[in-house]
């Protein structure tokens, strides 16, 4: 759980088709969980896995969780900071176009892109 190997996300049943999606995905060769899902930096990544591993571990324990597993505002942001940074020069490109009332968000339109389903 502390290094950055996916098979300990997917230790829990309800992770498992988010591995096998992201085993076929072209994210594979160059991103693990923890580069889209934490924040850079030790004290932001640990912080970031273990207040969701405690309250996913809660909620696998007490068969209180949604299926197909759902992101929470503060998890979609992390990603969301994630793929602008990988992807800055793009996101750059993209936000220069914007008018300054809109929001462009990457995981809306490429919500498949790490965990692929077909």
């Amino acid at each position: 759980y502390l290094r950055d190997d996916p098979r300990a996300c997917a230790n829990c049943h309800i992770m498992q088709d988010h591995l096998d999606g992201w085993i076929k995905s072209s994210h594979r060769s160059v991103a693990t969980c923890n580069d889209c899902h934490t924040p850079h930096g030790f004290v932001p990544k640990y912080f970031t896995k273990a207040d969701p591993g405690f309250f996913h571990s809660l909620a696998i324990t007490t068969g209180e969780f949604h299926e197909p597993i759902e992101m929470k505002a503060r998890s979609r942001s992390v990603t969301e900071g994630a793929c602008r940074k990988c992807h800055q020069d793009i996101v750059h490109d993209i936000e220069a176009l914007k008018t300054p009332s809109e929001t462009i968000s990457c995981i809306r339109c490429h919500r498949g892109v790490g965990h692929p389903t077909r």
